[in-house]
């Protein structure tokens, strides 16, 4: 094998490692934003269910039966 064909071998293969490499890389990153997609969807909706949790808990302790019954608690 001629020197030169033994350097053009070595950097087609590097050339070609370098593409597989990218191309994973990129997989990867399409594979993560559904991920984190589906992640950001699924604490959307978490949040939305705490929110009314705490517009229930505000609206009983706003109540006046609430002040009262903590009144006679305290005597």
């Amino acid at each position: 094998m001629n020197m030169w064909v033994a350097i053009v071998l070595i950097v087609a293969i590097v050339f070609c490692a370098d593409t597989i490499n990218k191309m994973t890389k990129v997989r990867a990153k399409k594979k993560s934003k559904k991920t984190d997609s589906a992640e950001l969807t699924e604490s959307l909706e978490r949040i939305d269910e705490l929110e009314e949790r705490i517009q229930v808990l505000e609206r009983i302790i706003t109540e006046n039966k609430f002040d009262l019954r903590s009144e006679i608690n305290k005597l």
